[in-house]
């Protein structure tokens, strides 16, 4: 099979990834075998590939929001040509604390898509079947992709961040998980804040509906109920916190994190304001937002790549060139 490959030895700027004629895999007990129609360009790829998360193995298949076809290793449960999606979260152990308590997505020793097992820039990919995502009927394969990490991922920031009906919500950065995470808070009549850099990420915000959109050095008019994080910048989650109501709440949606700057704690944090991270996604997160999705009839706009593109996908989403997600579509 053809796929993208990160070699952490041998990757240089511009070309992070080799296009390799590879064996296809075999899958081993308990995995089934999919034919992969489309795999979502997340930034946690880009963070991959550019050493801001220190390598698990030294060559890697990246990819981690993929919509694929039972080809092999079938179950009654997923028969050949079932369609389905695979997330961030590849697989967990269990057995530790956080899976017999319900917080797999903590779990002590977990398996990431695309990370420490091989992912979706391939013609085929090898994944655990208890962790398939079965997809709902209506939503095609490049716009089902992104909703499979970005959409899930900014579903539970909402849940973590604790929004409730009718609040005001400001999402700091303004991606492919902000630009989905929009049309649920609106689904949930809330008023929606956008501070974010880009200028075309400025429009999109304006165009989808957000009561307000400023720049990275404006703030918000009202104060907010909520606010999460999309930029992968301690600075950003200050001005998110500086725009709290007392109470409120910040939900950091990043895997990495740049330095967080000293604050003042009596102007920004005291008062019960609350900053709270969010690790990975839990399949019943996956399996809410995508009945949700199918329910809003989510159609985001993607830019579609091909395989033999990846390395320009991931130039895409690194400097946000594109108004929606990037998508590579086999």
């Amino acid at each position: 099979m053809r796929a993208a490959i990160f070699d952490s030895k041998s990757a240089t700027p511009g070309s992070l990834l080799s296009m390799e004629d590879i064996p296809r895999p075999q899958p081993r007990p308990g995995e089934v075998l999919l034919k992969v129609h489309a795999c979502g360009v997340c930034r946690t790829d880009l963070h991959i590939v550019e050493g801001d998360l220190e390598p698990i193995r030294p060559r890697i298949i990246p990819g981690h929001q993929i919509v694929g076809e039972v080809v092999g290793g079938a179950t009654p449960e997923l028969p050949i040509g079932t369609r389905v999606g695979v997330s961030w979260m590849g697989g967990v152990d269990g057995d530790c604390w956080f899976c017999r308590h319900d917080m797999e997505n903590l779990c002590d020793h977990p398996v990431f898509t695309g990370y420490s097992v091989d992912g979706g820039y391939a013609e085929y990919v090898s994944v655990r079947a208890d962790f398939t995502i079965p997809l709902p009927p209506g939503l095609d394969d490049s716009h089902v992709a992104p909703l499979l990490c970005a959409g899930i991922i900014g579903f539970r920031s909402l849940r973590v961040a604790g929004v409730q009906r009718g609040e005001r919500v400001g999402l700091f950065g303004f991606g492919s998980s902000a630009s989905l995470a929009i049309r649920i808070l609106q689904s949930w009549d809330c008023e929606v804040y956008v501070v974010t850099r880009g200028k075309s990420h400025r429009k999109a915000a304006e165009s989808l509906g957000a009561a307000w959109v400023g720049d990275e050095n404006s703030r918000p008019p009202t104060e907010l109920d909520r606010a999460i994080t999309f930029a992968p910048s301690g600075k950003v989650v200050i001005s998110a916190l500086s725009a709290l109501r007392k109470g409120g709440v910040v939900a950091i949606n990043a895997i990495h994190l740049d330095e967080m700057p000293a604050f003042d704690y009596d102007k920004l944090l005291w008062g019960e304001r609350q900053v709270r991270s969010v690790a990975n996604m839990t399949r019943q997160d996956a399996r809410d937002f995508l009945a949700l999705a199918h329910e809003l009839n989510f159609r985001p706009r993607v830019a579609a790549f091909s395989l033999e593109d990846a390395n320009k996908a991931l130039e895409a989403v690194k400097h946000e060139t594109e108004d929606g997600p990037a998508v590579i579509v086999l």
